[in-house]
């Protein structure tokens, strides 16, 4: 441990999410590390790190959230210039990570995009990386760096406990997410139901059949993002229909793009739950029924075990 004192803990971000990484360094007790983004008249990223980083441990929290390309892009080009710089280390801090749907072949030419988003981490200079709810957790086994995987459950699941919903049941809204929401589940200590669902096309879910007892009960579906909001939206139609007196959703990643708001008010469900992995779009920051909770201590609990060289695994759920 004594060599740890000359490593020096920084943190920096770039235009994805400064309130997230402020928010962090606000637990951390250090300061943002001071940092110079802009474009090019044509578009390109252009920075210059304005502090000494040589022989620093150094994180950097940037999500790489709409506009995807753009805080993609802005993420490599700060891991190289701390390669350049001599950082000791280098931690890309995602908490949302861009182009994980596309995370097999399942159908054919089509990419494997959340490969090959590893691969440009790696080659940029990356040492390691947390990541926050993967959306598939063998995105893991796409680096040959370390990769800590944290959970917002915690966060999440406290939130819950402290509303005391009477008649609780946690819905996985689909079968690829029962692991998620028994985990959800186990930890209330409710009763799970599943939504059978059949995806016809990317943007075209029918649903099915719902798996276990909701007649009667609250019912909160746990998933680890919301999109467009309408397999959500439908997934709440669904219980309804099968008796459930009340609906609420809850994810760690409230993408709402497109129609997504809308298709929320439209819906049966009272409230939707997500945290602040991303920053939310105007419009959801006014939408009555979406509460945002901080993940910011998680992740500052994370970089400190990292940065200390101690379990991070107290942390996983």
């Amino acid at each position: 441990m004594a060599d740890r004192i000359h490593h020096a803990l920084k943190v920096m971000t770039g235009n994805a999410h400064p309130a997230l990484a402020r928010e962090i360094c606000k637990h951390l007790g250090v300061p943002l590390t001071k940092m110079n983004v802009s474009r090019f008249p044509d578009g390109e990223v252009r920075l210059q790190i304005m502090e000494n980083v040589r022989g620093a441990d150094v994180f950097v929290v940037q999500p790489t959230c709409r506009p995807v390309n753009e805080n993609l892009v802005e993420l490599l080009i700060i891991l190289d210039a701390l390669r350049r710089a001599s950082a000791y280390r280098i931690t890309a801090v995602m908490p949302y990570y861009g182009y994980a749907r596309q995370d097999r072949k399942d159908r054919p030419r089509v990419p494997i995009s959340a490969k090959l988003v590893a691969d440009l981490l790696t080659s940029a200079g990356t040492d390691r990386v947390l990541a926050l709810d993967l959306h598939a957790g063998q995105i893991q086994g796409y680096f040959d760096i370390p990769v800590d995987h944290l959970y917002a459950t915690p966060v999440t699941v406290a939130y819950f406990r402290k509303l005391r919903l009477k008649n609780l049941v946690v819905v996985s809204p689909d079968t690829g997410g029962v692991e998620r929401a028994r985990a959800f589940a186990k930890r209330l200590k409710v009763p799970l139901a599943i939504i059978d669902k059949r995806r016809e096309d990317a943007d075209v879910v029918e649903m099915f059949n719902v798996i276990g007892e909701v007649e009667g009960k609250t019912c909160l579906i746990v998933d680890d993002m919301i999109g467009t909001g309408g397999t959500l939206a439908k997934g709440a139609k669904a219980l309804k229909g099968k008796g459930a007196s009340r609906v609420l959703a809850c994810c760690t990643h409230g993408v709402f793009a497109g129609n997504a708001i809308q298709n929320i008010i439209d819906s049966p469900l009272e409230q939707v739950v997500a945290t602040n992995s991303i920053p939310l779009l105007p419009e959801a920051q006014a939408c009555d029924r979406i509460k945002v909770l901080s993940v910011a201590e998680l992740l500052a609990d994370a970089i400190r075990s990292i940065y200390k060289e101690t379990s991070v695994s107290k942390l996983f759920i």
